[in-house]
C-alpha cells in the first residue's frame, strides 16, 4: 500500500495513497514487497549530473513546498498558552522543520521499491539520490530537530522525542494498517503541543531571570508584579492541539480512498467534522471574548478592598454572542475560519457526491491546503491575530513554490 498525501504529514509522516489504480494487489504493499525490486545498479546516481540537478532532487525528495504547513503549529501553541513568539517558539519551528523533512526522507527510503515500480521518477529510484544518502538524511534531521528542542528545555525535548518516534513509528509500519490516521493526528496534536512547551519553558526563564535582576525593597508588600501573562501550562493548548489533530485524522482518512474512489460515507462524514470544528473555534473564540470579568480581576466593575458583592456565573447565551460588538480580531478570525471551510468544504462535498478518484484526490488536497488557515484562526482565537496574519502570509508562498515542486 502506498500513500500520496505527503504534505499533510505533521513533520513529514509522508501520507500516500494506495496504488491499485495500475492494478497492482493490494497485498503487496501490506505485505512489505512492494512488487518488483529494482535492479541492483538502480540506485546508483547518474556521471556528468550538475550541481543543479542535485540539488533539484534533493527539493524533490523533501518536498520543500510542503514546509508551509509547519511554522503555524508553533505559532498556535505559542498563542494558546498567552505565550509571543519567541526565542522558545523559534526553537520549537526549527525542531519541527527538521522533523518534518526527515519524516520525507526516510518515506521515499521505506517506500523505494514501490515507487520503482509506481513511480520511477521520484529521487531514489530514477538514481539521483542513493537509499543510504537518503536514510542518512533523515537520521541526521531527526537528531538536528532533537538538538534544537533540546535548547528549549526538557519538557520541549521529551515532546520532541515522542513526536520523533510517531514519525519513525508511521513511515516504517504504521501507515500500511488502520492506526495509520491515528498516528497522523497524533503527530500533527504533538507538534503544536511542541510549540506551547517550549515557549512556556523559554517564558519561564526570562520571567526567572528578570525577577532575579530586579531591585527588592525589604519590607516593601508590592515587591511582587503581576506577570505579563497568566501562568498558562503546556496543556493548555491541548483543545487547540486536538482540533488539529481531528482535521489531520479525516483528511487521512479520506485519502485511503484516494486511488480507487468509491466511498461516499468517509467524505460526508469529514465534512461533518469540518464543519464542526470551524463551528468550535468560531463559538469558542467569540466566547473568550464575552466572557464576563471575574470579581476582583480588575478592570472596570472590580471590587475594591473590603467590599463583597453576590455573584453568579456568567452564562452565555447565542444571543450574547451575537448581540456582542465585534472586535477586528473577531472579523479576523471569521475569515481565517471561513478560509478553512471553503477551502476543505467544497472538495469534500464534491467527494461525496461522486467518489471518483480525481475528486477524491481534490478533496485530500483541499484537506491539506486547508491546514494553514485553520492555525491562523487558532491562533488568532487564542488572542494573537498578528500570528494568524503571519501564518496565512505564508499561502502566497506556498503557492508560487507549490508550481516548482510537488508537495505531494
Amino acid at each position: 500500500m502506498r500513500w500520496r498525501l505527503r504534505a499533510l504529514s505533521v513533520l513529514g509522516a509522508g501520507l500516500r495513497m494506495p496504488s491499485g489504480a495500475r492494478g497492482r494487489a493490494l497485498q503487496d504493499g501490506l505485505s512489505g514487497t512492494g512488487g518488483t525490486a529494482p535492479a541492483p545498479d538502480r540506485h546508483r546516481p547518474s556521471p556528468g549530473r550538475g550541481r543543479g540537478d542535485t540539488v533539484r532532487a534533493w527539493t524533490e525528495l523533501f518536498r520543500v513546498s510542503a514546509l508551509f504547513s509547519v511554522p503555524g503549529d508553533a505559532l498556535a501553541g505559542a498563542a494558546a498558552v498567552g505565550r509571543s513568539p519567541g526565542r522558545g517558539t523559534a526553537l520549537a519551528i526549527g525542531a519541527s522543520l527538521c522533523l518534518y523533512e526527515a519524516g520525507m526522507a526516510l518515506n521515499d527510503w521505506a517506500d523505494r521499491e514501490e515507487d520503482a515500480v509506481d513511480r520511477p521518477h521520484r529521487p531514489i529510484p530514477s538514481g539521483r539520490i542513493s537509499p543510504p544518502a537518503a536514510l542518512g538524511a533523515a537520521g541526521v534531521l531527526t537528531a538536528a530537530g532533537l538538538a534544537l528542542a533540546a535548547r528549549a528545555g526538557r519538557p520541549a525535548l521529551a515532546v520532541a522525542t515522542g513526536l520523533a518516534a510517531t514519525v519513525w513509528a508511521y513511515d516504517l509500519h504504521l501507515k500500511h494498517t488502520k492506526a495509520g490516521p491515528a498516528a497522523m493526528a497524533a503527530a500533527r496534536t504533538l507538534d503544536l503541543l511542541l510549540g506551547a512547551t517550549a515557549s512556556v519553558a523559554a517564558g519561564a526563564r526570562g520571567g526567572a531571570a528578570a525577577r532575579g535582576s530586579a531591585p527588592v525593597v525589604p519590607g516593601a508588600a508590592d515587591n511582587v508584579a503581576a506577570p505579563a501573562h497568566p501562568a498558562r501550562g503546556p496543556l493548555t493548548a491541548l483543545p487547540a492541539a486536538l482540533v488539529l489533530g481531528a482535521h489531520t485524522y479525516g483528511v487521512t482518512a479520506v485519502s485511503r480512498h484516494e486511488a480507487q474512489g468509491g466511498s461516499t460515507a468517509v467524505p460526508l462524514a469529514v465534512l461533518a467534522t469540518t464543519a464542526g470544528l470551524g463551528a468550535a473555534v468560531l463559538t469558542a473564540g467569540r466566547a473568550a471574548r464575552t466572557r464576563a470579568p471575574e470579581p476582583g480581576a480588575g478592570g472596570v466593575g472590580a471590587m475594591g478592598p473590603g467590599e463583597h458583592r453576590a455573584t453568579r456565573p456568567h452564562q452565555l447565551t447565542p444571543t450574547d454572542l451575537l448581540l456582542t460588538t465585534f472586535t477586528p480580531a473577531d472579523l479576523l478570525l471569521t475569515a481565517f475560519t471561513g478560509a478553512y471551510l471553503r477551502t476543505a468544504g467544497p472538495p469534500l462535498l464534491h467527494a461525496a457526491l461522486n467518489p471518483s478518484p480525481p475528486l477524491t484526490q481534490r478533496a485530500v488536497g483541499g484537506g491539506i491546503r486547508a491546514m494553514i488557515p485553520l492555525q491562523a484562526a487558532l491562533a488568532t482565537r487564542a488572542g494573537a491575530p498578528g500570528s494568524g496574519l503571519a501564518v496565512m502570509a505564508l499561502v502566497p508562498l506556498a503557492r508560487s513554490l507549490a508550481r516548482k515542486v510537488s508537495p505531494t
